[in-house]
């Protein structure tokens, strides 16, 4: 699965002037194909909508069909508008490029990948590669080359959208310390605490039963070591005695592709965040309300709770269903 920015993420098209629109950070280092240009005037059909990042008005896919719409004497052309970071909007233009039009070279794609290693760091090899065009191997190798990625980063963003640990040795740890402990706990109860698969839990305890270590020979940690894409997923979850601030949580959340890079999850992220309030805020927000408006808004708040309360409710139902 690959999250590129498929049609429903993006405004429908608008008819936009030509003279509005800038051009720049191409993921193409020879720039634009006069040639392909010319075929695109040659063809005389109709050509797919441009893609335009509306707060800058630079077209992040579409330079070519725009050159030519302007080489016909077009005053517009035909877009559609992309409202996320310039970051995204680089990552757009790569994946747009791979999928259609004049394909990227070897040496755009290997920019590109150190580009978005840079951005996107806590992204997976397997998911950067998917934007790209390129194997996995190929972006480990890049990222061993950078200076991103140094001690201390523990798990990356897969393509499923999910947090995979790096390293799940200390998470074998975690879950034999708590089967030790309670010996009743399930395969999920340790699972979701220890960040690691139900069905790693139950080879720890397989292990504990054969009175072997629970992290096996070939997974111990190495000094500095990377971990491997090819591991099962390992999800890495708070553990339930340490809960990070709620503000730290949506931060960590507004970093997964699966929620950042589209509309729906864009708004999930902004209804979060209008609730992520300072205790003496809230304490002047309410004694700013007025007197005769007390009852309608408390009434107002506690339905809001009771909507929250059944988003969470619905959520987990949902995600026990799936686990």
């Amino acid at each position: 699965m690959r999250f590129a920015l498929g049609h429903d993420d993006l405004h429908s098209t608008e008819e936009v002037e030509i003279r509005s629109l800038s051009v720049g950070d191409s993921p193409r280092i020879g720039g634009e194909s006069l040639e392909h240009v010319e075929a695109l005037v040659a063809a005389n059909v109709p050509l797919p909508p441009i893609v335009v990042h509306r707060p800058s008005m630079r077209v992040i896919d579409g330079v070519h069909r725009l050159r030519a719409a302007m080489l016909a004497g077009r005053g517009t052309i035909t877009a559609r508008f992309f409202d996320g970071t310039e970051e995204d909007a680089f990552i757009l233009a790569v994946e747009s490029n791979i999928a259609h039009g004049l394909p990227l070279s070897a040496a755009d794609r290997r920019q590109a990948a150190e580009r978005i290693i840079a951005t996107h760091g806590r992204w997976s090899d397997r998911m950067i590669a998917s934007v790209v065009g390129m194997s996995a191997k190929t972006v480990a190798d890049i990222r061993r080359g950078t200076e991103i990625g140094a001690a201390g980063e523990f798990a990356r963003i897969g393509r499923d959208g999910r947090v995979r640990s790096i390293d799940v040795s200390a998470g074998r740890r975690l879950a034999h310390e708590m089967i030790v402990g309670d010996p009743t706990l399930s395969l999920r109860q340790v699972a979701r605490a220890a960040g690691i698969s139900a069905e790693t839990v139950r080879d720890v305890k397989n292990r504990m039963l054969r009175g072997e270590d629970p992290v096996p020979r070939k997974r111990q940690a190495k000094p500095g070591g990377w971990g491997d894409e090819d591991r099962p997923a390992e999800r890495v979850v708070t553990r339930c005695e340490v809960k990070p601030p709620p503000a730290t949580v949506v931060a960590r959340l507004r970093e997964d592709p699966a929620l950042r890079l589209n509309e729906n999850g864009r708004e999930l992220l902004r209804l979060l965040n209008i609730h992520l309030v300072r205790s003496e805020d809230w304490n002047r927000i309410i004694d700013s309300v007025p007197p005769h408006s007390t009852e309608t808004i408390a009434e107002l708040a506690r339905y809001c709770a009771e909507k929250w309360s059944e988003i969470a409710f619905r959520i987990e139902h949902k995600g026990s269903k799936s686990a």
